[in-house]
């Protein structure tokens, strides 16, 4: 049976018909399933954590996923940028509004916010940054070989983070990218199929499971408008 390539990291843009031309593009490269992220950063003030979007109402009809008889998936991710340990606490939070999320991730910003690797998280790579152009190409990649070093290539999910259609790439082009970054060619292909089918079968059963992960440096001047990838590891739930 082939392989259900998913990509579990699509932001969520504010026009209805840029997030569409997202979507037919996924299913138009092959991919099954698409997460669309909202993000939420705890910089400033207490940040409310919305409903979801509602899937039906933005998207009455869905596009047919290449090679396949039937429609994308669509779920949604919930990202919480943190840079306290005290903004961990909203993922034990009873808020029905945070449980309508399928998949909830962590972005620590510094290094306090890491603690030992817990069996089960997922740690997550981005590539669209490394097609942007040369310079975050060489961060990227050496930033996921450190991330290597840590995990030996277990446990790692490929995004895109694409903000518009030119940026999302196929799903084994993707796989050929994950060589770049040091994983084998089991591993590069469980990054974008099998570990992304984990993280939602936990998001299903286990609303108090681990997912997916990323983190970043603190960003140079040059970097501060890329999403950095993975380096390091944190507790998180979905």
């Amino acid at each position: 049976m082939a392989a259900a390539f998913a990509d579990l990291n699509v932001p969520g843009a504010p026009e209805r018909k840029s997030l569409q031309s997202l979507l037919e593009a996924a299913a138009h490269l092959g991919y099954s399933t698409v997460a669309i992220n909202h993000v939420i950063d705890f910089k400033e003030k207490k940040q409310e954590i919305v409903k979801p979007i509602s899937l039906s109402e933005l998207f009455p009809s869905l596009p047919i996923v290449q090679g396949k008889s039937k429609p994308i998936k669509i779920v949604t991710r919930l990202t919480l940028v943190v840079s306290d340990p005290s903004h961990c606490n909203v993922l034990r939070s009873t808020s029905t509004n945070i449980r309508l999320y399928d998949i909830i991730a962590v972005f620590p910003k510094t290094e306090k916010l890491f603690h030992a690797i817990d069996r089960g998280i997922y740690f997550e790579l981005l590539y669209t940054p490394a097609i942007k152009d040369s310079t975050m190409r060489r961060y990227t990649i050496s930033n996921a070989l450190s991330l290597m070093q840590i995990c030996k290539g277990k446990n790692i999910i490929i995004s895109s983070a694409a903000e518009r259609p030119l940026e999302l790439r196929g799903p084994y082009d993707v796989a050929n990218l994950g060589l770049l970054f040091g994983l084998s060619e089991s591993d590069a292909k469980a990054a974008i199929s099998t570990n992304c089918r984990a993280v939602l079968l936990h998001g299903e059963t286990r609303k108090t499971a681990f997912g997916v992960v990323y983190t970043k440096k603190t960003p140079r001047a040059s970097e501060e408008e890329g999403v950095l990838p993975v380096r390091k590891k944190a507790k998180t739930e979905v």
